[in-house]
């Protein structure tokens, strides 16, 4: 659900209705997760709905992207069936990875997410290996990279710009800046801007408000232009908010009441709402309450899991010589 097949990169409306999807997908995930049907952990996106869609809605389809442990509203940006999202992260045999990804381990090839990642900048080198691929097939396709804060302070992210920028790269870094390293506050974590550390590696560096998908649309926009034309690789950070903890149950006692309602206050979907009739938003809520309910079914009534899914994929067929 991008740009190529919604119509143009300003459909204020399209874009709104997938950012309210993705929230509606991780409230009902959360509760699945506090009703026991989610095995394993969850990390919830929730509150950095622009950032996802306002950086995938300028792709093709047959532009990649690579995601974070962090990335169900990255996966529900570039296409992911809400469905089969929800019966992954259920442990059920038809989610994308049959039961077995959970919510960190989500990759949909065929839609161009070549894969959510367990760990912190894990993506980074994915990203820009696939970049270069883009580039020696002669293709004029672009890679996403999205990663966190924290994730700048592994040395794979500077060797990653230094990389993409030496060989000009199609590919376009985004920091999703939701100001906290798991636990950790940003202040304590991460030197300086990031965005700033761009000219270090001679490549454009931008800071954007990531809770206003018009900037955010814009700002990736851009920056794809110039990957698709040969000018190589674009560093974009990203300013939004986790509105919980790290992961789901953790109650984030480091933090305290006046910074999350200030945090929240900013909320993405308000903004965009904003820019809509009340007719118009209403609707696309109530379609999406409909996807909704319809994945949340689908999810439930799939198998569970079980051992016939264990060895599935991990060895190639045994050819006769």
């Amino acid at each position: 659900m991008n740009s190529s097949q919604n119509g143009p990169a300003d459909d204020r409306l399209a874009r709104y209705q997938l950012m309210r999807l993705s929230r509606r997908f991780e409230e009902t995930v959360h509760e699945q997760f506090h009703e026991g049907n989610v095995p394993g952990p969850l990390h919830l996106s929730i509150g950095q709905e622009a950032v996802a869609v306002g950086g995938i809605w300028p792709l093709r389809e047959t532009d990649v992207i690579v995601s974070t442990h962090r990335g169900h509203h990255h996966c529900l940006a570039k296409g992911a069936r809400p469905d089969r999202m929800m019966a992954e992260l259920l442990g059920r045999a038809d989610g994308y990875s049959r039961g077995r990804g959970g919510s960190m381990h989500v990759a949909i090839p065929e839609i161009g997410l070549l894969g959510t990642n367990g760990i912190v900048g894990g993506g980074i080198p994915i990203g820009t290996g696939a970049a270069l691929g883009l580039q020696i097939d002669g293709r004029d396709d672009v890679a996403i990279c999205f990663f966190g804060e924290g994730a700048a302070a592994n040395g794979v992210f500077g060797e990653a710009l230094n990389t993409a920028s030496l060989w000009k790269l199609p590919i376009v870094f985004i920091c999703e800046n939701n100001r906290y390293v798991e636990l950790t506050p940003q202040s304590v974590h991460v030197a300086g801007r990031i965005w700033k550390r761009a000219e270090g590696y001679d490549m454009p560096g931008l800071e954007v408000d990531g809770n206003d998908i018009d900037a955010m649309t814009a700002a990736v926009e851009g920056a794809v232009g110039r990957a698709r034309a040969g000018e190589g690789p674009t560093l974009i950070e990203a300013e939004t908010y986790r509105w919980f903890g790290h992961y789901a149950g953790d109650k984030a006692a480091y933090r305290d009441e006046d910074e999350v309602e200030t945090g929240r206050a900013g909320d993405p979907l308000v903004r965009a709402r904003a820019n809509l009739s009340p007719d118009e938003a209403d609707a696309a809520d109530a379609a999406v309450e409909v996807e909704i309910g319809a994945a949340l079914e689908f999810a439930l009534a799939s198998p569970s899991a079980g051992e016939e899914v264990l060895f599935v994929g991990h060895y190639a067929e045994e050819v006769a010589r």
